[in-house]
C-alpha cells in the first residue's frame, strides 16, 4: 500500500477528521451487512474489507467503492489479488494501520489470534456473538448496556438470538427491576447460502442444558435471570423464541401496556399475525422484501401480538429473529459506543437506523 497514504491517515487524529475509519474482517455473510450499514452513516466511512483469497465476494466490494485487503499477510497469498483481476491493497496489518476500530466478521473460534494482532495494531476492535464472552471480557447490546461499553477497547456484540431476547426482555426488567425467565429457541438448521450444514430431515435438540443464549444475555444484563433450552429444526430463514417471563407481584402491567411498550421499544415489530396473515416466519420474510429491504433483512424483532399473553404474574410470548441482520445496527451503535461519540443509546440507534434507510431508499 501506498506509504505516504498510511502515514498522512495515521498523522490525523479522529477530531481532526469528520469520521471514525472503519476496518471490516470478513467481507461474508455479516461482514458484507455490517460494511453497507456504516458507509451509510455520515459519521464513519469504511477504509477496506479483508477477503481470504480472490471469490464472487470482491465483485460486490469493487461495486460498492470499497478496498479490498487480504486477511493474511503473506507476498504470495496477497499477490494472488491481482492475478484474479482484483486490485489487493495489501495484507490485514496494512489495513489495521488505517483503521480506528475494527468489526470482526471473521468465522468463529478465531477470535483469540485476531484479538492478538488487534492488541498490537493498538486499535479498537468489536467481534461477533460467535465469540465467547470470556475472550472478549465484555460485550454489548445496544438496549442494555452501551453506556458501560463507552470508550472501551473492545467487545462483542452478542448473537443475534442475545440480541433478540434482549430488546424484548430488558424494557421489561427496566418496568418491572426484576424478571425470572424460561426461554426454548426453536433454531434453524442452516443460514440460506449454506451448502455445508443443512437441510437436515431431522429435529435437533441441544443437549448442553441450559443452552448459550439465555444465559448469555445476562453478560449485557446480569440482572436478568434466564435460561434458555434449544431446538435446530429443519428451516433456514429464522429463529422463534418461546419465551415465559416471570414478573414480580404489584408490576402493574397487562397484556395491552407490554404490547404498547414494545411498540415503542425500537427495533421491535408487533403485528398480529391472524389479522395481516403473517403467521409464519416465511411470511415475516416475505414482508421484509415486500417493504424493500436488501437481501430481504429485517433488523428488528418481530413479535406476534395475538401471541402475547399475560396471565397474573406470568407473561407469555413468541418472536421471530432473522439470523443474518438483527445484530447489523448493533455493530453501528457500538463503533460509536467504543469511540465514545455518542452516549445516549436511544440518539445512537434512531441515528443508525434512519441513515440505513436513507441509505437504502426506504
Amino acid at each position: 500500500m501506498n506509504d505516504l497514504l498510511i502515514e498522512g491517515l495515521q498523522r490525523q487524529s479522529i477530531g481532526e477528521r469528520l469520521s471514525i475509519k472503519v476496518a471490516i474482517n470478513g467481507y461474508g455473510t455479516i461482514g458484507k451487512r455490517v460494511a453497507d450499514a456504516v458507509d451509510a452513516q455520515d459519521d464513519m466511512e469504511i477504509v477496506g474489507v479483508t477477503k481470504t483469497r480472490p471469490s464472487f465476494g470482491c465483485d460486490l466490494a469493487v461495486r460498492k467503492g470499497y478496498p479490498i485487503f487480504c486477511t493474511f499477510d503473506e507476498p504470495d497469498r496477497i499477490n494472488a489479488f491481482s492475478s484474479a483481476g482484483y486490485e489487493c491493497h495489501g495484507g490485514l496489518s496494512d489495513l489495521l494501520s488505517i483503521a480506528d476500530v475494527v468489526v470482526d466478521c471473521s468465522p468463529g473460534k478465531v477470535g483469540a489470534s485476531n484479538k492478538e494482532k488487534y492488541q498490537s495494531a493498538g486499535i479498537k476492535w468489536i467481534f461477533q456473538g460467535g465469540e465467547k464472552h470470556a475472550m472478549t471480557e465484555m460485550s454489548y447490546t445496544s438496549s442494555a448496556n452501551h453506556y458501560e461499553n463507552l470508550n472501551a477497547q473492545g467487545t462483542r456484540v452478542v448473537s443475534c438470538n442475545t440480541t433478540g431476547l434482549s430488546r424484548t426482555l430488558v424494557p421489561l426488567f427496566d418496568h418491572c427491576g426484576e424478571l425470572n425467565v424460561e426461554c426454548t429457541m426453536i433454531r434453524r438448521a442452516a443460514d440460506p447460502g449454506d451448502s455445508k450444514k443443512g437441510p437436515i430431515n431431522a429435529i435437533s435438540p441441544v443437549l448442553k442444558v441450559p443452552s448459550h443464549h439465555g444465559p448469555d444475555v445476562m453478560t449485557v444484563k446480569p440482572e436478568i435471570e434466564i435460561n434458555s433450552l434449544a431446538v435446530a429444526v429443519p428451516t433456514t430463514i429464522m429463529h422463534v423464541h418461546a419465551i415465559v417471563a416471570d414478573l414480580p407481584s404489584g408490576h402493574g402491567l397487562t397484556t395491552d401496556s407490554v404490547i404498547d411498550m414494545w411498540k415503542d421499544t425500537p427495533r421491535v415489530i408487533v403485528m398480529e399475525g391472524a389479522k395481516n396473515r403473517i403467521t409464519t416466519t416465511a411470511e415475516v420474510m416475505e414482508m421484509a422484501r415486500d417493504i424493500g429491504r436488501k437481501w430481504g433483512d429485517l433488523h428488528e424483532i418481530f413479535v406476534w401480538q395475538d401471541g402475547i399473553s399475560l396471565q397474573g404474574d406470568r407473561l407469555y410470548y413468541f418472536q421471530a429473529i432473522h439470523q443474518e441482520s438483527d445484530v447489523i445496527p448493533e455493530n453501528v451503535d457500538c463503533i460509536r459506543a467504543l469511540m465514545g461519540t455518542e452516549e445516549d443509546w436511544k440518539v445512537s440507534v434512531a441515528k443508525t437506523d434512519s441513515a440505513i434507510s436513507s441509505y437504502y431508499g426506504l
